[in-house]
């Protein structure tokens, strides 16, 4: 299957960005969880990547979740990683926005970032999607 690039301006530049759709495991449930890389300079830049968790709470946990970043949230995205340090310029290499680092700056309405995509020790998806669930029930 063919991985469509999108496309987005910001000023003068253009960016191009795909999301491809994976999950993640949490220590109740599977999560949705998608990959968002954007250049800003073409392939031969500094690639930008973050890992969104759908904050999605449904009964048939990520199996009915159909969470999917729009062109707003993807700009978000940019912003945020431009403003803490990316440059798309730079040759080579990935940019990575990370639950650890940015995680407590970062959030969309529907997502936040997690690192469990990359490496089994990051936050538990299911304990982070209850909390944010709790929080939105409580404002």
């Amino acid at each position: 299957m063919r991985t469509r690039l999108r496309h987005l301006r910001h000023g003068s530049r253009v960016f191009t960005w795909r999301a491809e759709i994976h999950h993640v495991r949490g220590d109740k449930d599977w999560h949705r969880c998608i990959r968002v890389r954007v250049w800003g300079t073409g392939k031969t830049g500094r690639a930008l990547q973050a890992d969104l968790l759908s904050l999605f709470v449904g009964p048939w946990g990520c199996a009915s979740d159909g969470a999917y970043p729009t062109p707003g949230d993807v700009r978000a995205v940019v912003l945020f990683a431009l403003a803490s340090g990316w440059e798309p310029a730079q040759r080579g290499g990935t940019f990575v926005l990370s639950e650890m680092q940015h995680g407590d700056r970062f959030t969309l309405p529907d997502f936040v970032l997690t690192d469990r995509l990359r490496t089994p020790h990051g936050a538990d998806p299911t304990d982070r999607v209850l909390a944010a669930h709790d929080a939105r029930q409580r404002s």
